[in-house]
């Protein structure tokens, strides 16, 4: 039994338990006639039954709607009958508050009515010459005031002369400090309508008790009517001749008929406290019969049995309704389900690698045109199994190629007395068309080069890799040539121009006419300081020197492209600290939102304000300014700088 407990508590959940609570609550607060406790206990049940019922919901539908039969009767389900009992609920709500609110209504309009009443009775004594004001006051009280206002008691007060009617009454006038003033008074816990008025030798003050029986009067046959819950006490054991009888609720027309209670705020004078008002609560239980019957006339019967039969022919016409579009929804919702069962079949067929089955089409709706598409998916799918296969083949070999190409380029920086070398290469696809390289020669000179094939993707990672290999070979056999009549050693300084040249001619005569490459080579000399170059068509490097930037010449045109192409050289000195910085268009080319470049000004102006940095800041810095200038992680170019930096 604890063990079912457990269970059911842990599938309600802490919401559910605490629905249970609140409802088991409401239920007692209505069986001991506890109406405001029932109000509070009814509305904590309500949001936690509609939540408890939202999560009931939604495990059902978790459980039963794997079908498509059962998740389209889920739909249809939230579509019409959730609404409708939505709408429902709703009317109940707003017709329990409207009916609540009408009758708290029917009773301060009636007890505004009597306050302007006891208003009228000071204010009809004010009016009177002195004389008379006595005998105002008894046939007033007696012919107008003593059937509706039981219990009235006025007091006289003129030339400091205090006078009452009736003679027996007890009446004082109120302290000093009051002005003129009417409304619900509180006097020695006791309620009471008053009205206080002024005359030029006195005063005048009118009040009237507020019992059960008075606040029963207000409006008859509609309930119990309580008022600050202290004067029913006081005044039943000195009930007044002429007070009716205690109200009762209303019984009950039908079990819909239940009870209901609702309150109002009514601000109230403090007898001791002159000018000083809080706040009275107005209580009234009823039932929506007895309002109803208060503001409706019901002696129009033939209007009344018109509505009744209008509303029956209503709700009979929303069953009809009703009825027929539940068997439409079933009859479609079959023809739905029998052709996704087919193509369900159809494609756990698939799952086996059976393609040659077939569904069966039926009628000439979307649902058979869907079954046509299948049919003919299968036949095509075989094809792209076969196109997905050299998809694949073909990323390996470009992942292949990647690491070929990765291990191209240098694996170790030389390490020289008074050059500090940093590069990077940051492929916007799988393998790059940029190229950098470095290496010593001479052992004290050290040979630096950077290209840009035009292109991307795997042919210009070819031609990279030519580059690299034709430079290498031509370095090799410059070297061996020059040392050669020296027996080992060369006097002859390496020429940049000529190595350019023999690798244009080389390109040219091994590539295709429309491959070529932009290119810069350059020799430093760790003796002299001095840094030799020839830059083919590439982006002029950049040289900071004390924090002033320039720009290194463009010597001849592109590599590879004409067979014809002369270039020379030329020669820069490097101080300590200078820095030098090649780099490749994909560092200056990429756009914005607007199409505007990061510009090799751009750049400039931000490695010379920077130039102070290390060599490795600097690069990120670079990458990062690019990265934001684009507002993309996705390259658009290759982007390769290398930094040289003499110590």
């Amino acid at each position: 039994m604890a063990e079912r407990l457990r269970v059911m508590f842990r599938w309600l959940g802490r919401v559910g338990v605490a629905f249970l609570i609140l409802f088991g609550a409401y239920l007692a607060a209505g069986a001991f006639n506890r109406g405001g406790l029932r109000l509070v206990f009814g509305f904590g049940a309500l949001i936690t039954g509609t939540w408890l019922a939202i999560r009931l919901l939604r495990m059902a539908a978790r459980h039963a709607t794997w079908r498509l039969r059962n998740r389209l009767l889920v739909t249809y389900l939230f579509i019409s009958v959730v609404p409708i009992v939505l709408v429902a609920g709703l009317a109940i709500a707003s017709g329990y508050a409207l009916v609540a609110q009408m009758a708290v209504y029917l009773v301060t309009s009636e007890l505004d009515r009597r306050i302007d009443g006891v208003r009228s009775a000071a204010a009809s004594v004010v009016r009177t010459a002195p004389a008379d004001r006595m005998a105002v006051m008894k046939g007033m009280i007696d012919l107008f005031y003593s059937e509706h206002y039981p219990g009235i008691e006025v007091a006289l007060r003129d030339s400091g002369k205090l006078r009452r009617y009736p003679e027996a009454s007890s009446i004082l006038p109120p302290p000093n400090g009051w002005e003129p003033s009417s409304g619900v008074l509180l006097r020695q816990g006791n309620y009471f309508l008053w009205s206080y008025a002024k005359t030029p030798t006195g005063d005048v003050t009118v009040t009237v008790p507020m019992t059960r029986e008075f606040l029963d009067s207000l409006v008859p046959n509609l309930g119990l009517i309580d008022f600050g819950g202290t004067s029913i006490a006081t005044r039943r054991s000195n009930r007044l001749p002429n007070e009716v009888a205690v109200s009762r609720l209303p019984p009950a027309m039908h079990r819909m008929d239940r009870e209901l209670a609702w309150f109002a705020s009514i601000p109230t004078f403090r007898w001791d406290r002159p000018g000083d008002t809080s706040t009275g609560l107005l209580t009234v239980r009823t039932r929506a019969t007895a309002v109803l019957g208060q503001v409706f006339d019901r002696k129009a019967d033939l209007a009344q049995t018109g509505l009744q039969i209008a509303l029956v022919i209503g709700v009979v016409v929303f069953f009809i309704v009703e009825i027929v579009s539940l068997v439409i929804g079933v009859t479609m919702t079959r023809t739905i389900t029998s052709a996704v069962h087919r193509l369900y079949g159809g494609t756990q067929k698939v799952i086996e690698g059976d393609f040659s089955h077939r569904i069966e089409v039926r009628g000439r709706d979307q649902l058979a045109e869907l079954s046509r598409s299948f049919n003919t998916m299968t036949e095509n799918l075989e094809k792209l199994l076969v196109v997905a296969k050299e998809k694949e083949r073909l990323q390996s070999e470009i992942e292949i190629a990647r690491e070929v190409q990765s291990q191209l380029f240098p694996r170790v920086v030389p390490q020289t007395r008074t050059l500090k070398l940093t590069a990077i290469c940051q492929p916007a696809r799988m393998v790059s068309g940029d190229y950098y390289d470095y290496e010593i020669i001479r052992e004290s000179q050290v040979a630096l080069a950077i290209g840009d094939v035009a292109g991307k993707g795997i042919s210009a990672a070819l031609l990279m890799a030519t580059l690299q290999s034709s430079l290498r070979t031509q370095l090799q056999s410059w070297l061996e040539a020059a040392a050669a009549p020296a027996g080992g050693r060369s006097s002859g300084p390496v020429s940049t121009s000529r190595l350019v040249g023999r690798l244009n001619t080389q390109l040219h005569a091994l590539t295709s006419p429309e491959k070529y490459a932009t290119f810069c080579l350059g020799i430093y000399d760790e003796a002299s300081g001095s840094f030799t170059y020839t830059n083919a068509g590439h982006l002029p490097p950049l040289l900071v020197c004390d924090g002033v930037p320039s720009r290194l010449d463009v010597n001849g045109t592109v590599v590879g492209a004409f067979p014809f192409s002369v270039y020379n050289e030329s020669r820069v000195d490097m101080k300590s600290g200078d820095l030098l910085l090649c780099f490749t268009d994909g560092v200056t080319e990429p756009e914005n939102e607007y199409g505007e470049m990061f510009g090799e000004d751009r750049l400039t102006e931000l490695v010379a304000r920077n130039a102070h940095r290390t060599d490795e800041q600097i690069v990120d810095l670079v990458l990062s300014s690019v990265h934001d200038w684009t507002a993309s992680e996705e390259l658009q170019d290759d982007m390769t700088m290398l930094l040289a930096r003499r110590t």
